[in-house]
Order: structure tokens, then C-alpha cells, then sequence
């Protein structure tokens, strides 16, 4: 019985999987009714190829709108310039970027070639103001405030996250999880922030756990929530954005600092134990670690979350290559790409936790080693 379900679960992950990344490659395989292109290339028997890169930069980039079984979900676009005033409107009336709304345009890749822009000084995806000749108008400052599916999506699981932990939060200030079992939410993730707390916050803070496990236990599921919405077919990869990842270590790098003492500094620009001819090559090597750590922070995290995604597409992919070449090879290759594909997308439900623990880690051991001095002074107090 339970093969039989694990068998029919398998199928229908299948299923979806394919039906959902399917939907860019085959928009991008069906893509003349929506680029601008000629009706006559069509005629004249000109069929356009699948572009991998296109698909893998949609699902990677942020965008403002979402796509769900080839279905796009328009977003609010909030657009404001001193000579144009406020706007908002859905991002549904740029009919993707083939016509300007309001005095304002979205640009696309194709539009970009078509008016023969620099793509430099051009960004696909970027709403500029129309000048009188059709083209952006880099004269006039748009600020935009839209929501786009990174914003939303982040905004989503901030929802969840926070509503789960209040929810939590309510059971154990009402004995519940206290004086009785964990029921529900509660077995659940009371033992993952025990498991931070054990294994993370107190081996690597000491004594000093308690005041830096609130944002621990934060960034971790924050990340790992974000990590989950990502791992859906057709949503945003938010933790995949080197802004995201980026504030996130800059944040850290905050409390690094501010969790820093003499004697870390101390080490840093006056090694303990090392000749004066060393020190001029360690000094400037230890005060460039300061800023390293942060930046690894940004990077790991960023790299994992956009490799998993990108092979992801690039399998499924395959399928539609092999389908130009010849019908039969795409159907051959079908069974093949979507067994690896859903292989991947099991390993990223794996890397999603790991992401998460070692962004949380790292960041544990990084604020340890800035106050590290004084358990060396308190064991010494302590000896005397």
C-alpha cells in the first residue's frame, strides 16, 4: 500500500513539475505574440527557437508579474516623477511591455533591440518615462515603488512566518507546550529552535546565548521560509536575489560589529606573538577579513539558492532542445530529464534547511569570535 501511494505521489510531482516549468519554455517556444516580432517571419517559415537563457533569467530575475501554467498574474505598479506625478496601475496595462500606460513604459529585451537601445544603459524590466518620440526619457527621475513578485512573495512569507510564531507564541503563554505536550505548529518547530539553540546559539555565544538567539532563530526561518515559497514552481527564487541576501548580510555585519570588543580589535590590528615584518602582510589581511565574512555570507547563500533553480530549468529544458531537433528525441528525452529534475528539485527541499543553517551558523560563529576575548579574560578571573 504505502509503495503504491509512494508510486502515485511520485507521478503527480511529475505532473506538476512539468506542467508548471513547463509553461516559460513553451511561452518562449510560442513567444511571436508577445515580442513585437513581424508576422511576416512567422510566414515565411522563420520559427523561433527556444532561448534557454531568457527562460533562466525570467524564473531567476524579478519581475512584475507571476506565471502559473503559462497564466500571468499581474502586480501593482507604483510609479512616481516630479513631471508626471503618481501613478498605479496593474502591470497587466503594459501588455508585457508592448505598450506605454500612463505616460510610462516597462522595457523589455525585445522592445530594447527593436527601438535599437544600449542594453548597458537600458535594463530590461525597469519602468522609464515615454518621451515625445516613444522611447524612455532618461531625462526624467522615476521612482519606483512597485510590488514586484520578490516584494510580494517576501511580504507572503513574512505573513506566514510571523502569524505561525505568534500562533505558537499564544499556545505556550497559555500553558499549552508547558504544562502539557506540544500539539500541532508547536511539535513542529519547537524542536528545529531547539536544535538552534543547542547546536548553534550556545556553542558558538556561550554565556551570551539568550541575547542573540531572538535574531538567530529569526534569520534562520526567515530564510528558510523564503527558501520553501521558492522551491514552488512558478514563484519568485526571493532568496536567490543578491539584494535579499545582500541586506540580510549587511545586517549581520551590524551585529558583528557591534558585538565586537578590544580584544578583538586588538588582534586584528595588533597580532599577539607575530614579528613586526609579518604584521605589515597580516594586519591589512585580518581587517579585510572583517568585510569578507559578510560578503561570504552573501555569496553562499546567493549561489546555492540561484545554482539549484537554474539546473532545475535547464533540465526541463532539455525536453524542448531535443524536441526542435526531432520529435520523437523530445519525447525520448522526457522521461530522462523530468526523472533528474524532480531528483534536483528532492536535493533543494535538502539544500533549502542546509542554506538556512549554515547562513545561521556562520553567523553565530562570526559574532562568537567579536567578543571571543573575554571568555579568555573570565577562565583567566576565573583561575586567579
Amino acid at each position: 500500500m504505502c509503495n503504491h501511494r509512494f508510486k502515485s505521489f511520485t507521478v503527480a510531482v511529475f505532473s506538476v513539475f512539468f506542467l508548471l516549468f513547463a509553461g516559460p519554455a513553451l511561452a518562449q517556444e510560442h513567444g511571436e505574440e508577445h515580442t513585437g516580432q513581424p508576422a511576416e517571419h512567422k510566414e515565411a517559415g522563420h520559427e523561433e527557437k527556444l532561448n534557454v537563457g531568457e527562460v533562466i533569467f525570467e524564473h531567476v530575475l524579478d519581475g512584475h508579474e507571476f506565471h502559473f501554467f503559462g497564466v500571468s498574474v499581474p502586480l501593482p505598479v507604483l510609479v512616481y516623477s516630479k513631471e508626471k506625478g503618481f501613478k498605479a496601475f496593474m502591470s497587466s496595462a503594459f501588455h508585457h511591455g508592448e505598450h506605454p500606460h500612463e505616460g510610462y513604459m516597462i522595457l523589455t529585451k525585445h522592445n530594447i533591440e527593436s527601438m535599437g537601445l544600449d542594453p548597458k544603459k537600458f535594463k530590461s524590466e525597469d519602468i522609464y518615462a515615454v518621451g515625445a518620440d516613444g522611447k524612455p526619457d532618461t531625462t526624467v527621475s522615476v521612482f519606483d515603488f512597485s510590488l514586484t513578485r520578490n516584494v510580494v512573495q517576501m511580504i507572503l512569507a513574512l505573513t506566514v512566518f510571523v502569524v505561525l510564531m505568534l500562533r505558537i507564541a499564544k499556545r505556550y503563554k497559555s500553558g499549552v507546550g508547558v504544562t502539557s505536550a506540544p500539539k500541532g505548529s508547536q511539535s513542529l518547530i519547537e524542536p528545529v529552535i531547539t536544535f538552534v539553540r543547542d547546536e548553534v546559539a550556545k556553542p558558538n555565544l556561550g554565556h551570551k546565548y539568550e541575547k542573540y538567539l531572538p535574531y538567530l532563530l529569526t534569520v534562520f526561518f526567515f530564510i528558510l521560509i523564503n527558501n520553501i515559497f521558492g522551491l514552488i514552481p512558478g514563484s519568485a527564487n526571493v532568496t536567490g536575489n543578491i539584494a535579499f541576501t545582500a541586506v540580510l548580510g549587511l545586517i549581520s555585519f551590524v551585529v558583528i560589529l557591534f558585538s565586537s570588543n578590544s580584544h578583538y580589535w586588538g588582534h586584528i590590528f595588533n597580532p599577539p606573538g607575530v614579528p613586526l615584518g609579518v604584521k605589515f602582510i597580516l594586519v591589512p589581511v585580518e581587517f579585510l577579513s572583517v568585510f569578507i565574512k559578510p560578503f561570504a555570507l552573501i555569496i553562499r547563500l546567493f549561489a546555492n539558492m540561484v545554482a539549484g533553480h537554474i539546473i532545475i530549468i535547464c533540465l526541463i529544458s532539455l525536453i524542448f532542445i531535443f524536441g526542435q531537433l526531432n520529435p520523437v528525441a523530445g519525447w525520448g528525452a522526457s522521461p530522462l530529464s523530468i526523472g533528474f529534475t524532480v531528483f534536483i528539485y528532492l536535493i533543494e527541499v535538502l539544500v533549502a534547511f542546509l542554506q538556512a543553517f549554515i547562513f545561521t551558523m556562520l553567523t553565530a560563529v562570526f559574532v562568537g569570535q567579536a567578543f571571543e576575548g573575554e571568555h579568555h579574560e573570565e577562565a583567566h578571573a576565573a583561575h586567579h
